[in-house]
């Protein structure tokens, strides 16, 4: 005959501690040991037997046991892990914060900017110990930015104007971006580089031979993402009003259309003032100085370069045009605008910041 064991006793848990203990459950993001914990003392408090609890949640009755236990000792903070022993720290607050003076104040003999092994060797401090430091508060002495703050005295007003295109265009009208990537360099590498293969990444020689220059001319058309090119040897003003003419072509006659431009010389002659003059439906409005990101033709710029240029090869000049108008088309017949989302009160408030930070050091 089977022996019956002891009659379960429930275990008695108080309103706060349940409503606690559900708080707990309710979390979307919980940890996974602290909810089955919690569980078992609610089941536990719902006479629920250990073995028939360890059985429905993949545990044992052991455990059900040992946190029934912590339960009944410690309340709702014995179901926490407890302090687990381990090795001594043997870097002192101290060491750390010297390692921290050091790196941001200070720089090394004979380098410009500390290496984990000068501060290592400097500071007495093993270089895991230094990288684990450096980690830990975001310091990354072997990288550096770069920046220029503009000096515009309008630049508010520039941002605004430039951003307000963006992110609310005018109706009946075209917004294009307009620059130019001059002096793209038609290189030939000297010598047959090795394609990709299993464990073996495609090659290249490091030295190069000049074939050559050519200049792009491109109007990215904000809503749409198209872009009207224009290969030119040279990039002065005429060759500006030649591209601005190919625009007036290609653009319909009964729009509105607004260019944003940086300041580059070429826009500001004579010749091209005279140009808008005589057509009034353009509006020209210039990116501030020394702030040329705003213009996102510089973001077509970019794909360009690293998906196209970077690793290609070009016998001529004529070759790397030709090199260019098959990616010009290839953008366009499958287009995707470059979609700008930070508003002017960001970037505005952003550049203060950084103005901010300058004038404090």
């Amino acid at each position: 005959m089977r022996k019956k064991g002891r009659p379960v006793k429930g275990l008695i848990v108080s309103a706060a501690d349940r409503e606690e203990l559900m708080r707990v459950l309710a979390k979307r993001k919980g940890v996974g040991d602290e909810q089955m914990r919690c569980r078992v003392i609610l089941a536990l408090a719902d006479g629920e037997s250990s073995n028939a609890i360890a059985e429905r949640l993949g545990t044992t009755s052991t455990t059900v046991s040992k946190w029934r236990r912590r339960f009944v000792d410690h309340g709702i903070a014995g179901l926490s892990d407890a302090p687990r022993s381990g090795r001594p720290r043997t870097l002192l607050d101290d060491k750390i914060q010297d390692v921290l003076d050091r790196v941001r104040q200070t720089k090394p003999a004979g380098a410009t900017h500390w290496s984990v092994r000068l501060m290592s060797e400097v500071v007495g401090v093993p270089k895991t110990a230094i990288q684990r430091i450096w980690s830990a508060f975001g310091l990354k002495p072997h990288l550096e930015s770069t920046f220029k703050l503009s000096t515009d005295p309008n630049f508010i007003d520039k941002v605004r104007g430039v951003v307000g295109l963006y992110m609310s265009p005018p109706q009946r009208a075209l917004v294009l971006c307009v620059d130019e990537k001059s002096q793209i360099q038609a290189l030939n590498r000297t010598q047959p580089g090795l394609p990709l293969d299993f464990g073996y990444t495609a090659t290249r020689t490091h030295d190069y031979k000049r074939n050559g220059t050519t200049s792009l001319f491109a109007a990215l058309d904000v809503a749409t993402g198209k872009v009207i090119g224009a290969l030119k040897p040279r990039h002065r003003a005429e060759e500006f009003i030649s591209f601005l003419n190919a625009i007036d072509k290609a653009v319909p006659a009964d729009l509105d259309v607004h260019l944003i431009m940086d300041n580059y010389g070429t826009h500001k002659t004579e010749a091209v003032r005279n140009w808008f003059t005589k057509r009034p439906r353009y509006h020209v409005h210039f990116t501030p100085t020394s702030a040329s990101w705003l213009n996102l033709v510089e973001r077509f710029f970019s794909a360009l370069t690293e998906n196209w240029i970077k690793r290609g090869a070009h016998v001529s000049t004529s070759d790397l045009n030709q090199s260019i108008r098959h990616y010009l088309d290839q953008h366009n017949a499958n287009p995707k605008p470059f979609i700008w989302r930070k508003s002017a009160d960001a970037i505005i408030e952003a550049v203060a910041r950084a103005a901010g930070k300058l004038i404090t050091i």
